[in-house]
């Protein structure tokens, strides 16, 4: 099953993973060697500790690695969809009901974060807005209850 990730998500993973592979990866190596040069490790809780952050770093490279050979990377600016709203879109729309303007970015799972406006293509908004154009209302069922939203514009980022 491929997953799907921007060019700027895939990106963020692969610094994550350079970044565990070549720092953490070492200072956890000499944490423990530290630890062991403490003596009986039976009763040793840094050495408890540093296992523990290695099983931890070891774990998020093997889920990193996997992601990233699994995964399809998608740059929005190559996409030519044709106005219509698709993963990697970014989408201006407007609440029909407060009139507030918002925009939205639809990436993968690992890139979600709505204090930067991008929403997971799973999220209920992205699902209610995929395959849809400028113009068109869609409904969304909020956790405050159904809101209905005009795209505005759809552009690809």
């Amino acid at each position: 099953m491929t997953t799907p990730l921007t060019k700027f998500g895939a990106e963020l993973l692969k610094e994550e993973l350079h970044q565990l592979k070549t720092k953490e990866r070492r200072s956890v190596i000499d944490a423990i060697a530290e630890a062991r040069s403490h003596g009986d490790l039976s009763e040793n809780a840094e050495y408890d500790a540093a296992k523990e952050r290695q099983a931890f770093v070891e774990g998020r490279i093997a889920e990193l690695e996997s992601k990233l050979s699994t995964s399809q990377v998608i740059d929005p600016t190559t996409l030519d969809a044709e106005g219509r709203v698709v993963f990697g879109a970014t989408v201006d729309l407007e609440d029909l009901e407060s009139s507030q303007k918002v925009t939205y970015q639809i990436v993968g799972m690992d890139e979600a974060d709505l204090k930067m406006n991008k929403v997971s293509i799973t999220s209920p908004i992205s699902r209610a807005l995929i395959g849809k154009y400028a113009g068109d209302v869609v409904e969304v069922q909020a956790p405050s209850g159904p809101r209905e939203y005009e795209i505005l514009e759809v552009r690809y980022i």
